[in-house]
């Protein structure tokens, strides 16, 4: 046993789980390679007030849950609790919303950080995917980043998840709402927390899990009656779209989820087999985060998945992923000569783009082949002095025990033939 364990509320990927968490970012990902989203990669810290700008400081994320720091040179850091922020920090520095391409369109993957009391589907650590697509007011691109999502999750075999839709209205309509709901909520049997964040952001309200409060907001204004025409308008193109491409959505007015940054589409995606937790990513669009943060304007939408939740998510519904097997060959040599031989052998095999492994450590023949099975291999390739002086080695099916003598030579196109 180690000294040393893992910090409360995190956790290590190891084989062979490990293997689910890279096929679920894979499979995350790759529909929007297909889509003409790049890749982008930002530092795991950032400065606090990037987060306290964009996030929202009356927000729990920063308030709560944000790891902060400082340097030896006296610069405040905070490790980062979401991507967005970062991301379109990153482009504005590298200019590429001056290239003449809009949207710019970008995805990432990585590890995020928030302290938070952890449970099941909650860590302090946690990784997703997401995606941004970066200067560009267009309910065609908000679809599109849904319909990629839905996707990406059908694609991984999930079918019990569920994705909510809202509209949260712009600069135009949004700070008429504003002051409903403040005039609603002032009047609510509130602790002081939570009449503070009346003053400062009353839609985070809404977001309350307690029970006793979303009990009194049922007769709260709904956001939909003050939405303005253009709000209106370019929610039901955004349902129009989703409805054509045959993408299921359930409409929830009271969807605000947690950043201040948000306007106009709101989403989420939720899986009621998770219990409590049961978001497994979310997004919606941004207009005006980049002014936030001191870049022009720029109209955005992104979205985040997790691909923790999404693993759990995977589990509650029985999938098991279709994972390429991590060894196809397993060589096991008998003797010093047979050991240079088919060191050779599988070095080869592995340029060939065939998974091999070897019995390394000078094992014997028994405890070589237990390797060669707790290892999944296909196939073994054993060989001693007599097999090598006949310019042989011995083929194994480790599936139907026939074992079958090939040409040295012959090894690796042997192998590519019968492994497809």
């Amino acid at each position: 046993m180690s000294t040393f364990q893992a910090p409360k509320g995190t956790y290590d990927l190891t084989p062979p789980r490990s293997a689910t968490f890279l096929a679920v970012r894979e499979a995350i990902s790759a529909p929007l390679r297909d889509s003409g989203y790049g890749y982008i990669e930002t530092p795991g810290f950032e400065n606090v007030e990037l987060f306290a700008r964009g996030v929202g400081e009356s927000t729990d994320i920063v308030t709560k849950e944000m790891y902060t720091l400082t340097t030896k040179g006296g610069d405040q850091l905070a490790l980062r609790p979401e991507g967005t922020a970062s991301v379109l920090r990153a482009a504005l520095e590298a200019n590429l919303h001056k290239a003449g391409n809009l949207p710019v369109k970008l995805w990432y993957s990585g590890s995020y950080y928030r302290y938070e009391r952890p449970q099941a589907g909650r860590y302090r650590h946690f990784s997703q995917v997401g995606a941004e697509a970066i200067g560009t007011e267009d309910p065609a691109l908000d679809a599109e980043l849904i319909i990629l999502a839905d996707q990406a999750y059908r694609s991984l075999g999930l079918r019990q998840f569920r994705i909510l839709l809202n509209s949260l209205g712009d600069k135009e309509c949004r700070p008429v709402y504003r002051e409903a709901l403040q005039t609603f909520l002032r009047d609510l049997d509130l602790d002081e927390e939570t009449r503070r964040r009346i003053e400062i952001n009353p839609l985070r309200v809404l977001d309350d899990k307690r029970a006793d409060v979303q009990k009194q907001l049922t007769d709260a204004p709904k956001l939909r009656d003050y939405l303005c025409d253009a709000c209106k308008a370019y929610h039901e193109e955004v349902r129009a779209l989703l409805t054509a491409a045959g993408v299921a959505f359930e409409d929830d007015e009271k969807l605000v989820r947690g950043l201040d940054y948000y306007t106009r589409t709101t989403f989420e995606f939720v899986h009621d087999g998770l219990g409590s937790q049961s978001a497994v990513g979310g997004g919606g669009r941004y207009d005006g985060l980049s002014e936030m943060i001191g870049g022009p304007e720029l109209p955005s939408v992104g979205w985040a998945l997790g691909v923790d939740r999404t693993v759990l998510a995977l589990e509650a519904e029985g999938v098991e992923l279709d994972l390429p097997a991590t060894t196809s060959v397993y060589a096991v040599p008998l003797g010093e000569e047979a050991r240079r031989v088919l060191f050779g052998v599988v070095t080869e095999l592995r340029r060939a783009g065939i998974a091999a492994d070897f019995a390394f450590g000078g094992r014997g023949l028994k405890g070589a082949m237990k390797s060669a099975n707790r290892s999944g291999a296909r196939y073994t390739l054993v060989a001693g002095e007599r097999d090598l002086a006949d310019g042989l080695v011995q083929l194994k099916d480790m599936e139907s025990g026939e074992q079958t003598a090939v040409p040295l030579a012959e090894v690796a196109a042997e192998l590519a033939k019968r492994l497809g």
